[in-house]
């Protein structure tokens, strides 16, 4: 898995552009319903709905290509593991500083924590050049800053800096670190994998409410054991590990890949589909017929990325590239130009409503990109 996936990187770019996109509709009025996320209770899902799941499926293909590299370069275990263990850590801290953002800190100055937090991450899990003389400090600096942050953190109500639900990130490290130890412990036998797939779905479909309002056996002794493992009803874990299954499981099937790739992802709706008789498709509630759907609609527009990449048809996807390769920065840089926004404190006029406003999101998720490669130029990206 040595050769770099073009496919993949061009998946991961359009999920972050994406992700920007419908990040940025709370910026705009009366946004068409089928891009937005559907209710709790609604038996249905907007494009908003498919999104963070969809990266976590790009996560999960990322995972065993990442981890052979580092095994093919000579990496031990130990260092391996140890590598797993400190991006899960990044990912929760930035997790868990966003998701405080969250809780309008610092008596409402919202702006103000936005911005020192993107600093601190720059400063701590910035790229720097081999002769820059001053990494230590810049990683020092940015360490106190955080730490500054969490300490003097204080809600309108006065609570305290806390984890939360470690907001998106925190859930793509605990996601992350669950997919990469499935990966160690099972890279030898990949049906393990697909067992543990298995098992997440069936611990889904048990303690998930149906329709009628009863659950087939409700709280069990699986479902407390994946609530300690921060896996819920094992809905996140589902993707995760689905895109690890495709990955391996590419490498397997052979001949006549692009017919067999859309034919799993027919079967993931069909599977989709029946389980939708007896629950609903919502992403809030994390049920299995929602995962099905969002992993059928992965696996096909994987496979057709997979024969563009083959036919060389893959230009297209060149401006938004630096989302496919500097995706965590990407994900930053809204926070920076939110926290200006916050301290011009404007309002929405009425006419940035329905896809005037969709359009300036669009315009927004460019100007991103835009930014992430500009800074990627300067030498300046966020890497763990």
């Amino acid at each position: 898995m040595s050769r770099r996936n073009l496919a993949l990187d061009i998946f991961r770019a359009l999920t972050m552009t994406l992700m920007v996109f419908v990040n940025d509709f709370w910026a705009v009025l009366d946004v068409p319903h089928w891009l937005e996320h559907f209710d709790t209770m609604e038996d249905g899902m907007g494009l908003s709905d498919i999104i963070y799941p969809m990266f976590l499926f790009a996560m999960g293909m990322s995972v065993p290509y990442a981890l052979e590299r580092r095994f093919e370069k000579g990496a031990p275990l130990g260092e391996t593991i140890r590598h797993i263990l400190s991006r899960t850590l990044a990912l929760l801290i930035m997790g868990a500083f966003i998701c405080n953002a969250e809780s309008a800190p610092m008596a409402g100055n919202k702006g103000v924590y936005w911005l020192l937090m993107v600093v601190g991450f720059f400063l701590v899990w910035g790229v720097y050049s081999e002769d820059f003389d001053y990494k230590k400090l810049c990683r020092i600096t940015g360490a106190i800053l955080l730490t500054a942050l969490a300490v003097t953190f204080r809600t309108e109500s006065g609570e305290l800096f806390r984890a939360g639900w470690w907001g998106i990130l925190g859930q793509i490290g605990w996601m992350y670190l669950f997919a990469a130890s499935v990966y160690l412990l099972c890279r030898e036998k990949p049906w393990m994998i697909i067992a543990v797939w298995i098992t997440l779905c069936l611990v889904n479909l048990s303690v998930a409410p149906m329709k009628n309002g009863s659950e087939l056996v409700g709280g069990n002794f699986l479902y407390d054991f994946t609530e300690a493992l921060h896996l819920g009803n094992g809905h996140s874990a589902i993707m995760a590990l689905g895109g690890v299954i495709t990955v391996i499981y590419e490498k397997k099937i052979g001949k006549d890949k692009v017919l067999k790739g859309l034919g799993i992802a027919a079967l993931l709706a069909l599977a989709g589909f029946l389980t939708n008789r007896g629950w609903i498709v919502s992403k809030n509630l994390g049920t299995l017929p929602w995962c099905m759907y969002v992993s059928g609609i992965s696996v096909a527009l994987y496979t057709v990325l997979r024969v563009l990449e083959e036919r060389g048809i893959t230009s297209w996807a060149n401006p938004i590239s630096p989302a496919g390769k500097a995706t965590l920065t990407v994900y930053m840089i809204p926070y920076l130009f939110y926290s200006f926004w916050v301290f011009l404190n404007p309002t929405i006029p009425s006419w940035l409503s329905g896809y005037v406003g969709v359009g300036k999101c669009a315009l927004f998720s460019a100007l991103c990109i835009a930014t992430a490669w500009g800074l990627g130029k300067a030498g300046i990206r966020l890497k763990i």
